[in-house]
């Protein structure tokens, strides 16, 4: 049996003797586009022989087929050339004017990509050693599927690309608590590399898939979107690796829509995201949505629009940053919003370092269903495993840890982790959704940016008042 991560990791030392190649990211991405191409061959290949009229939307002297299966091809100066001048540009402009949603998704996947490598023979090694994987034998495709989660972790640790990357332990956790089913349409408004869809397709496959109707059934009604041009490639991939034929991804800024235009039609049953956080979003999107709600805090947008896409009844499961459950202003409007259309019923608090080394915020999953107001929400603490400290790239956060919070979830009792609160508390508190665990010593306690700079507010308010006393206290002397 063949080692793919083997072949990877030769692949990527291959790559690094290429001057035109600088760090992990352009690796990957460079890697990306050549195992897209391969991968969307190998599927046009295995089509051709199993349906009579399907035709190929890559045009024939470009398919991965004709210009770089042959190990003793084109190589050198002519293949880096080829790819340069005909290649993309071909690739770029496909034709999509007969509506063929393959071929719009791989001009698609190429109006954002670039070929870094200048080294035509490195770039023939590179392509003889991806030539070892067969994407039409099941065995290779399901090793690679590991091998290609491997290569989206290390996206986490190449600049800021980490932001795509939910750990699967939590994508898995999620999906399951939501527990898609066949018929049900399922969004993810921003996908990145695809980890909460593959984790629908997987559990919907597991439950439901029980001819090719399904399976066109299933296609049909798995849905993401991405504006960012790599994590849109690799998703794309990702879906079709998980026998996706035709991925249902849009490559667009989900939140570069008008608020009113998404209609009953757009609606769906399932979501399941992890939208960005701290990041500001694009200039002048945050006017598509009513007055009430305008911010530039990409979560809080999300979380509008969330609510909008989802049916009567639909239900979602979504990571939240801590600086969107508190704050007033814009923000409490768009919580209130939130429990008022939506009945909340589970936030599990995460420690601050799931997404290390991404990002050190801490984070919340938000259970939640539309249509009915909440009236008390469940909380619980998830806590480190015991010994350790934080997680890190080494020591992600595992699926297993989720095993207490899931006996418990069908049989809620409060506990040193979990805990109600009404939805009374809520209001009275501004809509403030950030409440700490109460059965937590007080000494243990964390606390928000916010808490801080208000105990620090109190602790100078209280020295004014001391020093004006003494002061006061001198002037009678």
């Amino acid at each position: 049996m063949k080692n793919i991560g083997n072949i990877i990791k030769t692949l990527q030392n291959i790559m690094r003797k290429d001057p035109g190649v600088s760090g992990d990211a352009q690796r990957i991405e460079q890697l990306g586009w050549m195992i897209s191409l391969k991968i969307l061959d190998d599927k046009d290949t295995e089509l051709e022989m199993i349906t009579d009229d399907f035709t190929s939307p890559i045009p024939e002297h470009i398919q991965w087929r004709n210009w770089a299966a042959d190990d003793e091809g084109m190589t050198g100066s002519e293949l880096q050339e080829f790819i340069d001048t005909t290649l993309f540009p071909a690739l770029k402009n496909l034709d999509v004017s007969v509506g063929n949603k393959r071929a719009l998704i791989v001009r698609e996947i190429f109006s954002g990509t670039n070929n870094y490598m200048k080294n035509g023979t490195i770039i023939r090694q590179v392509i003889n050693k991806l030539n070892e994987i067969d994407f039409n034998s099941s065995e290779d495709r399901h090793l690679f599927g590991d091998i290609y989660e491997t290569i989206l972790k290390d996206l986490q640790s190449a600049g800021n690309y980490g932001e795509f990357y939910t750990p699967r332990a939590l994508t898995e956790f999620m999906t399951e608590m939501i527990n898609p089913r066949l018929g049900e349409k399922v969004l993810d408004p921003a996908c990145g590399t695809g980890g909460f869809l593959t984790s629908a397709i997987e559990n919907i496959r597991v439950h439901d898939i029980k001819n090719v109707e399904d399976v066109k059934t299933l296609e049909a009604t798995i849905h993401g979107m991405e504006m960012k041009p790599l994590p849109f490639m690799l998703c794309v991939t990702n879906l079709i690796l998980h026998d996706i034929e035709v991925p249902n991804v849009d490559y667009t800024d989900s939140l570069n829509r008008e608020y009113t235009s998404i209609s009953r039609k757009d609606r769906v049953d399932v979501i399941l995201a992890n939208p960005p956080f701290g990041a500001s979003v694009t200039d002048g999107v945050e006017t598509n949505f009513p007055q009430n709600y305008r911010t530039t805090e990409s979560a809080d947008l999300f979380l509008v629009l969330m609510i909008r896409y989802l049916k009567e009844n639909g239900r979602a499961a979504i990571v939240l940053p801590d600086g969107s459950l508190t704050g007033d202003g814009v923000k409490q409007r768009i919580r209130q919003h939130f429990l008022e259309s939506c009945n909340v019923h589970t936030i599990v608090r995460l420690p601050n370092s799931v997404f290390q080394p991404y990002a050190s915020v801490a984070t919340n999953l938000l259970f939640f269903e539309k249509g009915r107001s909440t009236r008390e929400i469940w909380y619980w603490e998830h806590k480190l495993p015991q010994g350790m400290k934080a997680y890190s790239k080494t020591k992600p956060i595992q699926k297993s840890e989720f095993d207490n919070l899931k006996q418990w979830w069908t049989n809620r009792e409060p506990n040193e982790q979990a805990w109600t609160v009404s939805i009374d508390e809520i209001e009275k508190n501004g809509y403030n959704l950030d409440i700490k665990n109460p059965y937590v010593a007080k000494e243990e306690q964390t606390y928000t940016s916010a808490e801080l700079l208000e105990l620090l507010h109190d602790s100078f308010r209280k020295s004014d008042n001391l020093l004006n006393e003494l002061r006061k206290e001198l002037i009678n002397d």
